[in-house]
């Protein structure tokens, strides 16, 4: 009996599984590593001009400042201050925000 000095087919079979998976399985580390840097690219950026967003202080109420185009954003939730304007005393903090004078 001659040995044959290639793998059965058998064999071929299951190294080819096997590098099926272990490529799957490495797209897939790929693709999460990927959706991760791009969702950090975004974090506390401008949506307007892309300048780094500076978190400010104004009246108890933090908002976030592009410094570089003077963009002014709201988290949640932020925005509803708006909602008692004309009913409370926060008329001055919308016009010091805007930089409005009544």
């Amino acid at each position: 009996m001659a040995i044959e000095n290639k793998p059965s087919k058998n064999e071929d079979e299951y190294f080819a599984r096997e590098n099926a998976a272990l490529i799957e399985r490495l797209r897939a580390e790929a693709d999460a590593t990927r959706r991760q840097a791009e969702r950090a690219s975004h974090t506390m950026r401008c949506p307007r001009c892309g300048g780094h967003l500076q978190e400010k202080e104004q009246h108890r109420v933090k908002i976030d400042q592009c410094p570089d185009c003077g963009g002014v954003w709201f988290d949640k939730g932020e925005l509803e201050i708006f909602d008692h304007v004309d009913r409370s005393g926060v008329r001055r903090f919308v016009a010091d925000l805007f930089g409005i004078k009544y």
